[in-house]
């Protein structure tokens, strides 16, 4: 592909300029007509327990611990917290996940947070919500954390503890105030929707734009900022952003919450199907969760999906590209899907939005 990987700690510059300082100390500067900055994000560090890699774990160290912890204590329950803690129970080691929030998952759909409270609970996650952390003490063989709920105090103690409370973007080789580039109330480099940054033909992209986090939205905005730069006529948009929580089950999701739109005015049908019905996912022994849609009451077009189950990742795929089209419950209730599969669990949810559900 005529690519040119220049192996380096990189320096934005003034005029399209990046210097690249190499292993053995030597600069090297590269001048673009255009620029992609994509550095993307860091974890938070909460100050009084800063990431060792040793017993104060980040989600890099949390994937390189060298034996099953006795003791895992997980502080943040959303999506890096429970994908990691939930790999170790399965390992094994005892989990406790402590959240500030009143549930897990914050932001997520009602129905589907509580499910997964209760499935996460049965698998043996100790789950502690509007818990704060105050404070912690290190050990060469392990970790103390002090909390806080309902105004009594108490301490934890595990052989590690992942830190998982949020991630701020990284902007490492770009000093946003020599450059004059604009950034965002977090911190966040600001674009508009053809990924542009303030200064000419330089353009961002990924976590350091902010919003959410994901791998697959930073590979669309690339595409998107590449394109912009061969000339098309293109722009993004996050209407129909898939996220998945890679837990077991896992979690799918793309559009709004039910209480989002509760809290819009807008009325509106819900129409659920459960895994323990479907036939596919019977015979895999996989019956936990369901499928959920929220559609408007009027025109039926599907304003959000959620689903917890088996392979949701998956599922979803389907219902994001009705949603790309404004497809309602309907266009996907008449689509004929294939027997047995655990994607009959979407249609079956479309026909319970429509009144219709068969197979329950």
């Amino acid at each position: 592909h005529k690519i040119t990987w220049a192996k380096g700690f990189g320096t934005l510059k003034p005029n399209n300029v990046i210097d690249v300082q190499g292993a053995d100390g030597t600069v090297t500067s590269w001048q673009g007509k255009h620029v992609i900055v994509a550095t993307g994000s860091v974890p938070v560090q909460l100050p009084f327990l800063p990431f060792d890699e040793k017993r104060v774990l980040s989600n890099v160290g949390a994937l390189q611990i060298p034996e099953v912890p006795k003791h895992l204590i997980v502080i943040g329950g959303g999506v890096i917290g429970l994908e990691l803690g939930s790999v170790w129970r399965r390992l094994g080691a005892k989990v406790t996940v402590v959240e500030y929030a009143p549930t897990i998952l914050p932001g997520n759909d009602d129905d589907v947070v509580k499910e997964a409270d209760r499935v996460f609970r049965k698998q043996g996650l100790e789950i502690h919500t509007g818990t704060k952390v105050t404070g912690g003490d290190v050990r060469d063989n392990g970790v103390t954390i002090h909390v806080e709920k309902d105004g009594a105090a108490s301490s934890i103690e595990g052989d590690y503890v992942l830190v998982s409370v949020g991630r701020r973007p990284s902007l490492s080789g770009v000093d946003a105030a020599a450059l004059g580039l604009q950034l965002g109330q977090r911190g966040e480099i600001v674009v508009n929707d053809q990924m542009r940054t303030n200064l000419p033909n330089v353009f961002a992209i990924g976590d350091v734009v902010g919003g959410k986090l994901l791998a697959h939205k930073a590979e669309d905005e690339g595409v998107i900022a590449a394109e912009v730069i061969a000339g098309k006529p293109v722009h993004m948009h996050y209407r129909t952003m898939p996220g998945v929580v890679y837990t077991w089950p896992e979690i799918a999701t793309v559009g709004l919450t039910e209480q989002e739109v509760k809290a819009s005015g807008r009325a509106y049908r819900v129409g659920k199907f459960p895994f323990s019905a479907n036939g596919r996912a019977r015979t895999m022994g996989e019956t936990q969760g369901f499928v959920k849609f929220v559609v408007d009451q009027t025109t039926d077009e599907i304003l959000g999906c959620h689903m917890i189950g088996p392979h949701v990742a998956d599922n979803l795929a389907q219902v994001v590209l009705a949603m790309e089209y404004r497809g309602s419950a309907e266009d996907i209730a008449i689509t004929v899907h294939s027997h047995p599969t655990l994607s009959e669990t979407v249609k079956e949810a479309a026909l319970s939005a429509l009144g219709r559900a068969i197979h329950m």
